[in-house]
């Protein structure tokens, strides 16, 4: 059936016509007019699904091959004279075995030609990277690569069958002595099923047919010829369910331009840009402009926009583009003329065995032809040396049978000595020998054949005795010969998950309106929360305690009452909430301290206990764990005379627990109102701070580079090109300057070593010890002159300087300056040592030759650092305790039931 060729109205009738002698043309809207298509289904569809799989789509396991593709290799092997044939010779010689077309016969030969293993091509083949197709057949040229004459083909060996018109005979399988499968993959389309074969690394196969023959563990991974990186951790061994991530190569040209290098498998440059293209459409990515530059190699180059991280843009290809892709891998193979489903280390097993099965048949083939030589041999030197061909009954024999009966007779003290009977043929064979052959004969010549074979022989039967090694040697001269051809172009690791949410471009802004209730990206004149991005959940907590998750959206209705909304991140352990409520109307008061990280979005939650009447008095969000202290100003109790109506609250000395808790009873009395008495500080440890320097900025998403674990009252050290440094925190919403020459966690005690040329003594270069300040204004260590220039600036313990003299009256040698011995350690003001008031060409640091002893654990003491008067929060400060009642009694509340 021709790939183009359907089932259609006039097939279907003509079949039933011959099944059924009473059809006749119904009208489709009789409903008593039925006719029952069981025998459509279950004949003549699972006829053609069978064909299709057995005979199409699917590769055997015997070979590695598809039909089309054995018959191709068949065909060019009957061509087969060392030089190159036009494709569209090798498409017509195929079309006596294959009867589909020269459409997909073509196209099966170029994809062959593609993957550069069977086929040795010339010409335009087209282009995996580009999606270029090939030239036509009737300008590119093939043969047999030296590797398929090596490996595939052994008419001795091979079961033979006739061709679909009769007239000539193709292979049932080829002699195929190597995993061809597993190192040209496959893919195709049945009926009900489908096979996708991951192509594998040439000289990796030859490894794991070894590790197998020798009992050894060996495992297999895909090699992509579009190169790439691969994460292999649910491959599941080629089986059907496994997923494999396979990213493209990206570099940094430069802090505004990534290159993608390499494309994953079954993408092309083209397809990859319009998937970055479309990214960059819906606002997933900033990106300025996408130049394809591919020709030989792929060069793909993301111009990013100004003030866009390279590094959170190189996370966003991965999440939002076809630079990583899932491949799900279905190894179906035909075995025993049914389709299987089996792992990669099956096939590559049943493989190695075909392999060893055919050498083996190889041997015996060729042990077969020596023995039979060895026999002929044997048989000639009797004839010969008896010279039985002169005996008078010989020469005088009436007919051929006599003479025959005359030699078989002769024979016969010999025939214990022969391999085999001697048969009629045998002697006749003998009496068909030339005389100038008899008389050019040679004992010597004749012994040394006869033991020549037996030596071949011997070795033969030795190999079969030893079948294991033979293999193994055998994949060992593969790998050898042809292994440097292939090497692995995709690498294997581990990807770190990429959290879409965490790389989107926050294009959005998200508003509240609090009057009538509704909350959106769309709600431009009403309050701004905060950026956001169009696949970003926002979290929502309400005044009575509730608390959901809602999908960001242009305007959506949540309701009143709202008094806390973010962006919500799932997962995230260090945003923690504290809050004090009121359980019921008038139950006792709870503070509790919890953070969210996963919950079922649109599901409403409570803070609270759920009672009825229950209202949250506090609530705060700390991004990174703050625990602040709060004052509470408890009601009047008019049957006290003396009472107590202030109480503080450290959060810190709250434990944090599940969203769930009840929390921790704070007081039976009624509250008047609860205030902030002064910020905290954070009670998760220490967090990992980065910098990124293509928006210096500062992150806690592992964008740029590791600035050190900061805990409370740790700075972030900042020293600019012109010589000014500063001290700062490490918030997230800092700003940093765009000629920063170091930025590091500070540390009080490092001593740094400048060399400067100083304006105020004619330029001369001097040399400085110092440690930096700890204050958040700036200040120069250059000193107070605008003209002095900074040579070098180094934090190394012991440090060594080399001085290059550039006079050329006055030539002098260079002069090395061991810092710590040159100067002392004083402040960053001091002025510092000349070095010389010769004229200098050069300056700089040399290695050093020793470095600082480690330190034991406790002799750092925690450095101590300058902290910033806290602002006075108490709303109460100030007042005398009479003021405070009369506000009180004033119902001057902060928290009413009309407000909450």
């Amino acid at each position: 059936m021709n790939d183009n060729e359907n089932f259609n109205g006039n097939d279907i009738e003509t079949g039933m016509e011959e099944k059924h002698s009473d059809y006749k043309p119904v009208n489709r809207f009789d409903a008593a007019a039925v006719h029952h298509l069981s025998g459509m289904y279950q004949n003549w569809f699972l006829d053609y699904a069978s064909y299709v799989i057995l005979e199409r789509a699917v590769p055997n396991i015997e070979d590695g091959l598809k039909p089309v593709q054995r018959r191709i290799l068949h065909s060019m092997k009957r061509m087969d004279d060392g030089r190159y044939n036009k494709v569209a010779n090798i498409v017509g010689h195929t079309m006596q075995f294959h009867p589909h077309g020269d459409a997909s016969i073509g196209d099966a030969l170029v994809q062959m030609g593609q993957k550069n293993l069977l086929i040795d091509t010339q010409g335009n083949w087209g282009n995996i990277l580009t999606g270029d197709r090939a030239a036509a057949p009737r300008y590119i040229e093939a043969r047999l690569s030296k590797f398929a004459l090596d490996t595939v083909f052994n008419p001795k060996t091979t079961e033979w069958q006739m061709s679909y018109d009769g007239r000539n005979k193709e292979p049932v399988a080829l002699p195929v002595k190597f995993p061809l499968l597993l190192a040209q993959g496959a893919e195709g389309i049945a009926v009900g099923l489908s096979s996708k074969v991951l192509p594998h690394n040439f000289c990796e196969l030859c490894d794991a047919a070894i590790s197998y023959l020798r009992g050894e563990p060996f495992k297999l991974y895909p090699d992509f010829p579009t190169g790439g990186a691969i994460d292999v951790s649910r491959y599941n061994d080629g089986q059907r369910g496994g997923v494999l991530k396979v990213r493209a190569k990206i570099e940094k040209l430069d802090n505004k331009t990534l290159v993608i290098r390499e494309i994953p498998f079954g993408k092309t440059a083209d397809t990859l840009k319009e998937s970055i293209l479309k990214a960059v459409e819906k606002g997933k990515i900033k990106v300025k402009k996408v130049d394809d530059m591919t020709s030989a190699e792929v060069e793909i180059q993301v111009h990013l926009a100004p003030g866009v991280s390279s590094d959170k843009t190189l996370d966003a290809l991965y999440a939002f583009s076809d630079c990583e892709v899932n491949i799900s891998p279905n190894c179906c193979v035909i075995e025993d003329n049914k389709p299987q489903f089996l792992t990669i280390s099956d096939v590559l097993r049943h493989s190695t065995d075909n392999t060893m099965g055919l050498l083996r048949k190889e041997l015996q083939i060729r042990r077969g032809e020596l023995m039979e030589q060895l026999f002929f041999a044997s048989l000639e030197k009797i004839f010969i040396e008896e010279r039985i061909y002169k005996e008078r009954r010989f020469e005088q024999a009436k007919d051929m049978n006599e003479a025959i009966a005359f030699v078989d007779e002769k024979l016969t003290p010999f025939k214990p000595s022969f391999v085999r009977e001697v048969t009629r043929d045998d002697i006749l064979r003998l009496m068909e020998i030339k005389m100038q052959r008899i008389l050019k004969f040679n004992k010597d010549k004749a012994d040394e054949l006869i033991a020549r074979i037996k030596d071949e022989v011997k070795g033969i039967d030795h190999d079969l005795a030893h079948m294991t090694d033979v293999t193994i040697n055998w994949f060992t001269f593969i790998k050898e010969k042809y292994g440097h051809e292939h090497p692995r172009l995709t690498e294997i690791r581990s990807f770190d998950t990429i959290e879409a949410t965490k790389v989107v471009e926050a294009n959005e802004k998200l508003y509240i309106n609090r009057q009538e209730g509704f909350v959106g990206t769309g709600l431009k004149k009403d309050e701004f929360v905060c950026n956001c991005s169009d696949i970003d959940d926002i979290i929502l907590f309400y005044r009575d305690g509730k608390y959901k998750v809602i999908k960001v959206a242009d305007k959506i209705f949540v309701g009143k009452n709202v008094m806390h909304v973010q962006v919500f991140k799932k997962n995230d352990k260090r945003t923690i909430y504290n809050a004090v409520y009121r359980d019921g109307k008038k139950g006792y008061y709870f503070i509790k301290r919890f953070n969210v990280t996963s919950i079922t979005r649109d599901k409403e939650y409570d803070l609270t206990m759920g009672t009825p009447g229950s209202r949250v008095m506090y609530f705060t969000a700390n991004p990174n764990g703050e625990a602040e202290t709060i004052k509470i100003t408890l009601d009047l109790d008019p049957t006290k005379k003396k009472q107590n109506i202030f109480m503080e609250k450290d959060f810190s000395e709250v434990i944090i627990k599940g969203r769930a808790s009840r929390g921790n009873l704070l007081s039976k009395k009624s509250i008047h109102r609860i205030g902030l008495k002064s910020h905290g500080h954070s009670t998760l440890g220490g967090r990992r701070v980065w910098f990124d320097p293509d928006v210096n900025r500062i992150n806690y998403e592992e964008h740029g580079r590791l600035l050190g674990e900061f805990w409370d009252g740790d700075s972030i050290l900042v020293v600019l090109d012109n010589g000014e440094f500063y001290i700062t925190n490490f918030d997230a919403n800092n700003h940093f300057e765009n000629n920063i020459l170091r930025i590091e966690k500070w540390d009080r005690n490092k001593v740094w070593t400048a060399v400067l040329y100083d304006a105020d003594n004619e330029g001369y270069p001097y040399i400085k010890r110092f440690e930096m300040e700890a204050i958040r204004k700036h200040q120069n260590y250059l000193g107070e002159n605008p003209n002095n220039k900074p040579v070098l600036l180094t934090d190394t313990a012991y440090p060594r300087i080399l001085v290059t003299f550039g006079g050329a009256d006055e030539p002098r040698p260079p002069m090395e300056i061991d810092a710590e011995s040159f100067i002392a350690v004083k402040g960053f003001k001091a002025k510092g040592k000349r070095i010389t008031t010769f004229h200098i060409g050069n300056i700089e640091e040399l290695e050093p030759l020793r470095m600082p002893e480690p330190k034991n654990e406790g002799d750092n003491e925690e450095a101590e650092t300058q902290v910033e008067e806290e602002e006075n929060l108490d709303p109460d400060a100030g007042k005398t305790q009479q003021q405070i009642i009369d506000e009180i009694t004033g119902q001057l509340n902060l928290f009413t039931d009309e407000d909450l």
